[in-house]
């Protein structure tokens, strides 16, 4: 059995990243607007990824004999007038959920859950991963500003991004 601290963080964690495949479902809606089809590609990407690490706290806990009860959150889509607006709202959400699993990770060590260390050490590692390639691209959208060239590369490096379906 699951310590219940530990079970509705997790609970919890699975809203959060249904809630943020949400907000990258947005963004890729706001880059196809503006006609930055490798863009949009790249946040429907992302959109799908935040999915499955829905389904990986929901897999861990029901594999521990629990139910997974979804929670009812606002989701604030935020206010973005181009590419740069967007990779920044994911850096900064990429970091609430870096702090977001380190919190579930510290409430894991202190009820002695071995057995969600794993699961959790990969979310550590992957969200290592995740704000680093998201700071990569503020950075180069920084760059290059309103340089249309080098919006347009950007793009075109970005696209290359796919889905799984």
């Amino acid at each position: 059995m699951i310590d219940l601290r530990l079970k509705e963080a997790m609970t919890q964690q699975v809203t959060e990243e249904y809630a943020a495949a949400y907000v990258y479902r947005y963004l890729a809606n706001e880059m196809d607007a503006l006609s930055f089809p490798g863009l949009c590609a790249w946040f429907t990407a992302q959109a799908q990824e935040e999915t499955e690490h829905a389904q990986k706290f929901a897999k861990h806990l029901i594999d521990r004999g629990e139910h997974v009860q979804p929670r009812t959150i606002a989701i604030d889509a935020p206010e973005i007038s181009g590419p740069l607006d967007a990779f920044r709202a994911a850096l900064v959400h990429e970091q609430k959920v870096s702090e977001q699993i380190r919190e579930i990770t510290r409430i894991a060590d202190e009820v002695g859950d071995l057995e969600s260390r794993a699961l959790l050490n990969w979310f550590l590692n992957e969200q290592i991963e995740e704000e680093a390639t998201v700071g990569e691209i503020v950075d180069q959208l920084q760059l290059v500003g309103s340089d249309g060239s080098g919006l347009l590369r950007i793009d075109a490096a970005l696209s290359t991004r796919t889905t799984l379906s």
